[in-house]
């Protein structure tokens, strides 16, 4: 007779499972999908009309590189396109920077001005093509540049679809790419949410993320907790600003992690639906039913993935990414088997979208609407979560809200105590990992590694003396000036941001600017 498997069974995030669901753990009545709360998605007919856009993360080395890998994922079926920016891009410096050498290109592009936006992008229609791009506090800057690189190629801005992540908060509680204070940073999002309003109205001005939060170790509950209290700050920021909340809110979207329990990352995203739906509705009252639909991005667990035994990663993705189609999302990303060791390479990253082509065509999952309503064991768990992740968000608010909470380092703390818990677990054999501490064998070479350009640091340095030296001097400053007047004044930011951008200023000048009428921030930890 085998031993026992478990004492106690739970969830990955720690939630009770008995044996076995009841009728009972149901409810009732369930809504309609495309009807409030949404718990069953926010459209009636889902994939059946339209499938989740499948879009590959792809951002390595130089702005021709890059643009080589976009067009081949592009014309092997990737709908939507979503950039990976390099470390010095997304803390607002130029490759030239001191502080960016050696960290040019390796984790992502290396974008400095709008002449490498426009590289980037050769021969992709703006004006037709979705993009992400992952970027957080210069995200204003970045955004102005793929603006006038798409007006260059004759492409206005109200043509323009896509989404820039601009979540400053959750750099704060987990990822670290902060530059400005939480207040000064706040007033640049804010600026975009109302600029973008008027002038580019079919863009997400934000995509509020629990992807890192996860990824930093927190579980799904956190995830879905601490994201929803980011975007409450929000919200309130841009009401206290004086925007409508139906001026902002249907731009608003969401990007969330899908770990590896199949049905408690179903749950999350039915739970988070609802709960979005309710608190928007309770306590701003929209009239636009699109205030309170939860729209949402997925990208597998990337903490997931394992360096042992690689190509077992391709089942982990698979698990994952069919979690959230199941669960609803409006788009997706699938990690590569080889991310663990390197950049993914162009086969890698191919079966990372062929693995989205065949759960869409081939599986039958996404040919009828929610096809887990009505299982008692996902409407239990989907209660749970609510109810869980409710109650954490009434938490933070009793120390003041999302930012209060961060700045008392109440998040991050709780994440750290979650990730020491889960570690802890594999490292006493009490949670398996096929690869790590079971399934363990003697492993072959042969997994091809993507090496990046060592010498892009010096070539991007060569590009931005030679833009300097060809621009309107004069222009510039006046234009950065304009920029520096906006910022220690009350005006909207993005125009004059925009404007410095059509002159050829770079990103390290615009941020320069700001970082002198703003300040810089340091987390209370000293890190």
């Amino acid at each position: 007779m085998g031993k026992e498997r478990k004492s106690e069974w739970r969830t990955l995030s720690g939630l009770p499972l008995p044996m076995s669901s009841q009728p009972s753990d149901a409810p009732a009545t369930l809504s309609q999908p495309g009807e409030p709360p949404y718990t069953r998605g926010i459209h009636a007919t889902m994939y059946r009309s339209r499938l989740w856009t499948m879009r590959q993360y792809a951002g390595f080395s130089s702005a021709e590189a890059t643009n080589e890998r976009f067009k081949l994922l592009l014309d092997r079926g990737q709908m939507g396109l979503s950039v990976a920016f390099d470390l010095p891009t997304q803390l607002g410096l130029d490759a030239d920077d001191e502080l960016a050498y050696g960290e040019v290109g390796k984790v992502g592009v290396s974008i400095c001005s709008v002449e490498d936006m426009k590289v980037l992008f050769d021969d992709i229609p703006l004006a037709k093509v979705s993009t992400s791009m992952t970027i957080n506090a210069p995200a204003m800057v970045l955004l102005a540049m793929y603006i006038v690189a798409a007006e260059e190629q004759g492409a206005s801005m109200s043509d323009l679809k896509g989404t820039i992540q601009n979540d400053i908060l959750k750099e704060y509680i987990a990822r670290g790419t902060y530059v400005f204070p939480p207040k000064e940073s706040m007033r640049l999002i804010t600026d975009i949410f109302e600029y973008c309003s008027s002038n580019v109205p079919s863009w997400n001005t934000i995509s509020i993320s629990g992807y890192h939060i996860r990824e930093a170790g927190s579980t799904a509950v956190q995830e879905l907790a601490f994201t929803l209290a980011n975007a409450l700050a929000y919200v309130e920021a841009a009401v206290s600003k004086g925007l409508d909340i139906d001026a902002f809110a249907p731009r608003l979207s969401f990007f969330f992690n899908c770990h590896n329990d199949f049905f408690e990352e179903i749950a999350k995203f039915r739970a988070a639906r609802t709960l979005w739906h309710d608190l928007i509705s309770e306590r701003y009252a929209p009239n636009n039913p699109k205030s309170t639909m939860l729209r949402f991005h997925t990208q597998v667990a990337g903490v997931s993935l394992t360096a042992q035994q690689p190509l077992n990663n391709v089942s982990r993705v698979t698990i994952q990414a069919l979690a959230a189609v199941l669960g609803g999302t409006q788009s997706l990303h699938t990690n590569s088997y080889d991310e663990a060791l390197g950049l993914p390479t162009e086969a890698s990253a191919t079966v990372a979208l062929r693995t989205q082509q065949i759960i869409a065509e081939e599986s039958g999952v996404a040919d009828t609407v929610d096809p887990m309503a009505g299982s008692w064991h996902v409407e239990r768990l989907t209660k749970t979560v609510y109810e869980e992740a409710k109650s954490l968000i009434h938490e933070i608010e009793s120390k003041g809200g999302a930012l209060a909470a961060i700045e008392e380092g109440w998040q991050q703390q709780e994440i750290h105590l979650s990730a020491y818990q889960y570690l802890s677990e594999i490292e006493q054999n009490k949670r398996n990992i096929v690869g790590v501490n079971h399934g363990v064998m003697e492993e072959l070479d042969g997994i091809p590694v993507m090496k990046t350009d060592a010498t892009l640091g010096e070539r991007q340095t060569q590009r931005l003396a030679e833009l300097r030296t060809s621009r309107n001097v004069e222009g510039v400053s006046n234009a950065l000036e304009a920029v520096r007047t906006a910022a220690s004044g009350g005006a909207n930011l993005f125009p004059a941001v925009i404007e410095a951008v059509r002159c050829r200023a770079t990103l390290g000048e615009i941020m320069g600017v700001l970082k002198d009428e703003f300040g810089t921030y340091m987390a209370p930890s000293g890190f």
